[in-house]
C-alpha cells in the first residue's frame, strides 16, 4: 500500500523536510516530521484529508510551529497563517498543547511525540514525556491509526507491526492488548466502534470480550466526560454507516455505557428502559426506508413523500433517536416538570447541547410519534372538525413540524413508522412480522395520500392570511394580547377549512366572529390585566412621591 501525494502535499512535504534541515544548519535544532494517524490511514485507503497532524521528535509543537511559520513565510515568501496555540485542559481530558496553523490550504496540527502514563482512575496521563515513534504509536487507539508518512524518507513507517495489514484486510486491533488500552482510555471503545462502522472493519475476536467486560464499560463512565462521549456518538450519527455503530454499541453491551443517564434521574425513571435490540430495529428500519439498496425485509413501497425532506442533519438526529428507542414512553420528575427520559440522554449522557438540533429534535420526534401513530391517524376522520382542518392542525403542530430545529411533518411521519414497525420485530430471532409490518407501511402510506388528496402537502408552511396588526384593525382594538394568538389559531382553523378562501373573506369572518363575542373573554382578560398593571403602576408612583 502506498500513499499516492497530491502536488500540494509534495510542497508541504518539501516544506517541513527544508525546515528541518535549516533549523539545524543555521540554529542547531534537530528535530523530524511526520504525518501522523487518521491522514495516513485515510490516504492509504485512496480517500484525501485536508487535515494534517505533524508529530516531531524532541520538540514540543508550539516552537517548531513558530519556526515553521517564520521560515515559510521569509525564506519561501509564503503565505501563513499566523501559529495558534490550544493549551492542554486536563478537566476537559485535552492534556496536550497543540499549536495550529495552515499552508497551501492545509490546515496542520504540531505536536511532540509522547509516551504516557496513566492513573487508575482517569484517562488523563499522570505523565507525558518525549517518546519515540514507537511508545507514540503503541499509545493510540487502534493499529490503522497508529501508521506515519515520514515527510524526509517518503514512506509509511509500521512501528507497532500489524498496522498496514490490519488496513488491508479491514481488521480493528488495539496496538497493545485491548484491556491496557482500553483501561488507560476508555474511550477508545468508543472510537474502535466509531472506526469499525466507518470503514466496514472486523473487531479482533480479544477486543470485543474485552470491550464487553463489565470493569471497562464502569471505567467508560467514571473516566470520560460526557462531552468527549458525544462527540464520538455525533461522528457515528454523522458517518457512513450509523446503523453499524447502533448495532456495534448492542452486541458489544455498550448501551447503558454510551446513552447514559445519571443515577440521580435513573432512579426516577418512570420504568425500565426497554432492549438495546430495539434500537437496532429501529435503526435497521429507517435505514431499510433510507436506502433503496439495502432492503432489510419485503414490504410495500414506501410513499416517496416520507423520505424526501432528509438532509444530512436530519439523517443524524433520525438515526441517534432510533438509538434512544429503548427510552420511549419513559419519564421522570424534574422541577420544571414531567421530562422525557430520552431528553435526559442527549441533554445528560452525551451532552450534545445543540449540535444538529439533538437537544430540541429529538425529544419532539418521540412526542410527533405519539401523536402520530395509527390509531390517531385512523381517528383524523371521525372529529368533530372537517377533515382537513384536522389534518392540517396535525401537520402544523410544533412537535409534528418545526422548520426552527429543521423538522419536518414527512421525517416526524416517518419516525413514527419507524416506532410503530418496532413491535413487530423479534429480538431474538432479529426477524420481522411482515404481514403486521406491510399492514401499518401501508396504513402510513395511505394517510399521505390523503394528505396530498387535499391538498395539505405544504399546508405546515402556509402563513395565516392575517397578522396580528390586521387581527386590531379588523376587531377595532388597540393592544394585542393572549387573545390576539387565539386568533390567529382560528384564523389558520379558518383558511384549512376554506382552501379558496380570500384574504378579504377571511377578514369579514373575523369581524362577525368578533361582533359575536367570540373572543370577547380573552379580550376583556387582557383588558384587566392592563388595567392592573395601570392601578400597580399609579400605585407605585404615588408611594415614590411620599418617600420624596
Amino acid at each position: 500500500m502506498d500513499v499516492s501525494l497530491s502536488d500540494v502535499e509534495v510542497q508541504l512535504c518539501d516544506l517541513l523536510d527544508e525546515c528541518t534541515q535549516y533549523l539545524e544548519k543555521e540554529k542547531g535544532i534537530r528535530t523530524a516530521c511526520r504525518i501522523a494517524g487518521g491522514w495516513v490511514r485515510d490516504k492509504l485507503l485512496g480517500s484525501d484529508s485536508h487535515d494534517i497532524d505533524v508529530a516531531l521528535e524532541d520538540m514540543m509543537g508550539h516552537p517548531f510551529a513558530l519556526e515553521f511559520t517564520e521560515y515559510a513565510s521569509s525564506a519561501k515568501n509564503l503565505e501563513v497563517k499566523a501559529v495558534s496555540k490550544v493549551k492542554g485542559n486536563p478537566d476537559q481530558s485535552k492534556h496536550l498543547e497543540t499549536a495550529k496553523t495552515s499552508v497551501f490550504g492545509l490546515d496542520l496540527d504540531f505536536v511532540n511525540l509522547r509516551a504516557e502514563e496513566y492513573a487508575d482512575n482517569s484517562r488523563i496521563p499522570t505523565t507525558v514525556t518525549f517518546g519515540t515513534p514507537l511508545e507514540d504509536a503503541l499509545r493510540r487507539d487502534t493499529t490503522i491509526n497508529s501508521l506515519f508518512y515520514n515527510v524526509h524518507t517518503r514512506s509509511v513507517e509500521d512501528h507497532v507491526g500489524t498496522g498496514l495489514e490490519d488496513l488491508k484486510k479491514g481488521i480493528i486491533r488495539t496496538p497493545l492488548p485491548p484491556r491496557q488500552t482500553f483501561m488507560d482510555d476508555p474511550l477508545r471503545v468508543i472510537r474502535c466502534v466509531r472506526f469499525a462502522s466507518r470503514f466496514g472493519f472486523e473487531m479482533v475476536p480479544e477486543l470485543v470480550e474485552c470491550a464487553r467486560e463489565p470493569e471497562i464499560q464502569e471505567a467508560l463512565v467514571k473516566k470520560i466526560t460526557r462531552e468527549r462521549v458525544g462527540e464520538e456518538v455525533d461522528k457515528m450519527m454523522n458517518g457512513m454507516n450509523p446503523l453499524h455503530s447502533i448495532y456495534l454499541i448492542h452486541t458489544l453491551r455498550l448501551f447503558s455505557p454510551v446513552f447514559y443517564t445519571p443515577e440521580a434521574i435513573q432512579a426516577k425513571l418512570s420504568s425500565s428502559p426497554g432492549p438495546s435490540s430495539s434500537a437496532v430495529a429501529a435503526a435497521s428500519l429507517l435505514h431499510t426506508f433510507t436506502n433503496a439498496h439495502s432492503p432489510r425485509f419485503q414490504h410495500p413501497p414506501l410513499h416517496p413523500l416520507l423520505t424526501s425532506a432528509i438532509s444530512p442533519s436530519t439523517s443524524a438526529r433520525l438515526f441517534l433517536a432510533c438509538a434512544l428507542t429503548p427510552y420511549a414512553g419513559i419519564t421522570y420528575p424534574d422541577r420544571k416538570g414531567i421530562k422525557p427520559a430520552v431528553e435526559a440522554a442527549v441533554r445528560e449522557g452525551l451532552k450534545c447541547g445543540t449540535r444538529n438540533h439533538y437537544l430540541d429534535g429529538i425529544p419532539a420526534l418521540f412526542q410527533a410519534a405519539a401523536k402520530l401513530c395509527s390509531p390517531h391517524l385512523a381517528s383524523q376522520k371521525s372529529a368533530e372538525l372537517p377533515e382537513r382542518v384536522v389534518i392540517g392542525l396535525l401537520l402544523r403542530d410544533p412537535a409534528v413540524h418545526n422548520p426552527l430545529v429543521e423538522s419536518h411533518w414527512t421525517s416526524s411521519l416517518l419516525f413514527s413508522l419507524v416506532q410503530e414497525l418496532v413491535q413487530f420485530y423479534d429480538g431474538e430471532k432479529d426477524s420481522f412480522d411482515v404481514q403486521a409490518a406491510a399492514a401499518c407501511i401501508e396504513n402510513y402510506n395511505g394517510f399521505v395520500r390523503r394528505i396530498q388528496e387535499l391538498d395539505l402537502v405544504s399546508a405546515a408552511d402556509a402563513k395565516p392570511l392575517l397578522d396580528g396588526r390586521e387581527i386590531l384593525q379588523v376587531l377595532g382594538a388597540t393592544k394585542p394580547g393572549v387573545w390576539t394568538g387565539k386568533v390567529l389559531t382560528d384564523v389558520v382553523q379558518w383558511q384549512l377549512g376554506h382552501p379558496e378562501g380570500t384574504k378579504e373573506q377571511c377578514m369579514t369572518w373575523v369581524q362577525a366572529q368578533g361582533a359575536a363575542g367570540r373572543w370577547a373573554a380573552e379580550m376583556a382578560q387582557t383588558q384587566h390585566a392592563g388595567s392592573a398593571k395601570r392601578i400597580k403602576k399609579a400605585d407605585g408612583d404615588v408611594a415614590t412621591k411620599k418617600k420624596r
